[in-house]
């Protein structure tokens, strides 16, 4: 019996003791499992280690891939604003996120950026493919979440780790598994090549990037939680006008149009702006899609997107809009070429083969452009048309030819010089665009002499040219004088018998020769004093300027030939200095490379954009017209703005086969909400603090730019935190974020969030 329980005692100690010996030799190797393992996960497990490790990687990465062309400052074109060692310090490092949250939500954006939008770009078949009628609408975004499970396991590592032991092959499988996604995902992060301008959003965090379709679910949380104000204290609410979602301020002003005297010079339909800018927020129309690409556009649009049916129904036999299901369809007809915009331009260049469409005239100005089908297929000639037409009884004209593709702007012949510089369009088109030229001494058609260049032509497709009734008798015998005493030579008169129309085709003069001969001085010419290029809410003037003949005058001679005339310097810019303080010359030359440069090494690259979705470009700060010009081998166009406020450039930008507007941005644009895909703000923000409520400008701007449309801002560091904070409590999504020295640059990319509430503005009441 001892020996029996002496024996049992014995077994156990030896159990025991095997045991000790078995559980002290298997927890040591876990622990070396542990500390393996933890040595390469455990910078993901901190946020602010994760984004200092990662953004000293950026850093020592940015010099060598990015920053040698990057160029953050206008003023510093001539010469790199690069700190070639490397050392970018704190003005130089990426704007540090402001939360975790945040962090991951740019580190997301951050896989689309580097991967050339591949996420976007993965959707586009989606939202775009019109044979499947579908679209992205204002409900937006798809339910997921395989970002949150990998969130969740690796807050179940934190949270439990005395059962690493138990979990090790788990573990051991999920660091295979983070270390395989860090072998695929970086490359992406840092792409290959160099870029002007390689923009970091945010470095990883928990070890995996997020979804597209968490970012959706997101989305719609957002959506739904209706978020007015972020941290950084700006709040948003919705506009509450009787124009709803297609509120121009300075067009639906009703409480000013109401004061007006008279409305018998179309003082009703122009620019009437609130004493203050709103800061509100245009609402989206009920069922707003992602508008569908070009050149479809140009063919057909979602009829939600634009839901007014009265112009289909006025002109519909005249080929201008249907409704076609859930789609506005455009044949390409107009009241003068019912049967098809090209023919109607072929039908022009056969009368007047000087004209040469896209070689000599390369610029056109559009009067009352209906939905602008003219200027839609000058496209295919190579020809730039700035079409506008009012805000009137033609319900949405202008927006229909935005939403399709086509340039246009709302704008009235009226009491004022159109915004445009003297002596810039090669051709001025009228086609029935119902204006009365010949009266009160031909007050609008000498405006048309002011923008017309010296040798340009006039189209006119009215029914006085081809019908004999008593009343286009009168209107011809009248106009046929005012354009003699105004020495315009009359081309060609030629009639369309597959359109069953006609048109007359005048030229300005190029001299002062016939001025000089008219037996009396009407219409009269204008003072020396007054400058033909002043076009900012000056009054009409019933004048003619004098012809510029000195060779070094521009207007004294035609612009090179399309295309050659978009690189070559203007002649008469030989005397000039620059913007940049050097000569005028050697200023252009290097704008343009500077652009060309910036484009091509990181626009088009580096910032996350898929090209593809973009048609409709405005350069909020335009000079020489570099970053249109740079964009020519794409299927956009570009509204070059010159704000009234900075040097008078717009005649440089036309002289090489561009077209712009002169505009003050303390009031809003004369366009429809949604019409832009991109916006381009090139150091204007800074300058606009100084005299705008720069919240206004950002409210314009979101209203202005498409839901999914990009901003791109180029601007001290100090303003570029100021538009990211803003646009994020917008709920815009940081794409791009980058300083370097003082300078920074921003991409955003606006969503389809609105506030919940409302703010009524009591001027846009009717």
């Amino acid at each position: 019996m001892a020996q029996a329980k002496y024996s049992r005692i014995d077994g156990r100690k030896s159990s025991s003791y095997c045991s000790t010996i078995s559980i002290v030799v298997f927890v040591a190797f876990c622990l070396v499992a542990i500390w393996t393992l933890m040595s390469s996960i455990v910078p993901d497990q901190n946020p602010d280690l994760a984004s200092e490790d990662a953004g000293n990687e950026v850093k020592q990465m940015v010099p060598e891939n990015g920053s040698r062309n990057f160029k953050g400052s206008s003023g510093d074109l001539l010469e790199d604003s690069t700190n070639e060692d490397g050392n970018t310090g704190n003005e130089q490092n990426i704007v540090e996120r402001e939360s975790e949250n945040r962090a991951e939500e740019n580190q997301d954006e951050g896989v689309k950026v580097n991967s050339d939008d591949k996420s976007e770009s993965e959707e586009e078949p989606k939202r775009q493919d019109e044979n499947d009628g579908e679209g992205k609408n204002e409900d937006g975004g798809t339910d997921g979440g395989a970002g949150e499970v990998m969130d969740a396991k690796q807050t179940e590592f934190d949270d439990n780790k005395s059962e690493l032991v138990e979990g090790e092959k788990k573990l051991e499988t999920e660091e295979s598994n983070l270390t395989e996604e860090k072998k695929v995902d970086q490359p992406e992060i840092f792409p290959a090549g160099a870029q002007s301008e390689l923009l970091n959003e945010a470095t990883t965090q928990n070890g995996a990037f997020s979804t597209q379709a968490t970012e959706s679910q997101n989305e719609k949380e957002s959506q739904l939680a209706s978020i007015t104000k972020d941290q950084s204290g700006y709040s948003w609410k919705v506009c509450n006008v009787t124009a709803g979602p297609d509120y121009i301020p300075c067009l639906d002003n009703l409480k000013a149009i109401r004061k007006l005297p008279s409305t018998g010079h179309y003082e009703h339909r122009e620019r009437h702006c609130p004493d203050e800018a709103p800061t509100c927020l245009v609402p989206l129309p009920k069922g707003y899609k992602i508008p569908i690409q070009w050149p479809k556009s140009r063919e057909k649009i979602w009829y939600y997107n634009v839901p007014h049916t009265k112009l289909a129904e006025i002109k519909g036999h005249q080929n201008w809009v249907k409704v076609t299901g859930e789609y506005l369809t455009f044949p390409g007809g107009g009241t003068q070429f019912v049967k098809g915009a090209l023919h109607y331009i072929d039908f022009v260049q056969k009368s007047l083969p000087d004209i040469a469409w896209g070689k000599r005239s390369r610029v056109l100005l559009d009067v009352g452009c209906g939905v602008a089908s003219f200027g839609g297929f000058l496209f295919d000639r190579d020809v730039l048309a700035m079409s506008f037409a009012p805000k009137d009884e033609h319900e949405a004209q202008v927006q229909f030819a935005l939403e399709r593709g086509i340039p246009a702007i709302s704008s009235v012949m009226g009491t004022k010089r159109l915004p445009f510089p003297g002596a810039v369009f090669d051709v001025v088109h009228c086609a029935r665009c119902r204006v009365p030229w010949h009266v009160e001494g031909g007050k609008l058609l000498l405006e048309l002499n002011r923008v017309l260049r010296p040798g340009g032509y006039f189209v006119w497709s009215a029914t006085p040219v081809y019908r004999k009734n008593p009343e286009d008798s009168g209107i011809w015998k009248a106009m046929s004088e005012l354009t003699k005493s105004m020495c315009w030579d009359l081309v060609v008169i030629k009639k369309d018998k597959f359109n069953e129309v006609g048109a007359a085709i005048y030229r300005k003069p190029t001299s002062n020769e016939c001025y000089d001969k008219r037996p009396k001085n009407e219409p009269p010419l204008c003072k020396e004093s007054d400058d033909p290029n002043a076009a900012w809410n000056v009054p009409l003037q019933a004048c003619m300027h004098k012809v510029p003949v000195e060779k070094s005058e521009r207007g004294s001679q035609w612009p090179e030939q399309w295309p050659l005339r978009l690189e070559k310097p203007p002649y008469w810019l030989n005397s000039q200095i620059g913007v940049y303080g050097k000569g005028a010359v050697e200023d252009f030359t290097a704008d343009y490379q500077h652009w060309k440069n910036v484009v091509s090494h990181s626009y088009l690259n580096g910032m996350g954009i898929n090209w593809s979705s973009v048609r409709n470009v405005m350069d909020m700060r335009a000079v020489y017209g570099g970053f249109a010009a740079a964009l020519k081998n794409l299927k956009v166009w570009v509204m070059n703005v010159v704000p009234i406020d900075s040097p008078d450039t717009l005649p440089i930008i036309y002289e090489r086969g561009l077209f712009g507007i002169y505009h003050d941005w303390c009031e809003s644009f004369n366009t429809y909400p949604r019409s832009y895909d991109l916006l381009h703000a090139d150091h204007l923000f800074s300058s606009l603090k100084k005299r705008c409520n720069l919240k206004a400008v950002v409210a314009e701007v979101d209203r202005i730019l498409r839901p999914e449309g990009k901003l791109i801002v180029r601007d001290s560091v100090e303003t570029i935190r100021e538009v990211e904070n803003m646009a994020k409590s917008l709920q815009w999504e940081i794409r791009l974020i980058y300083s370097n020295d003082k300078e920074g640059l921003l991409c955003a990319r606006k969503t389809m969030w609105r506030p919940a509430k409302v703010e009524t503005i009591m001027s846009a009441i009717s």
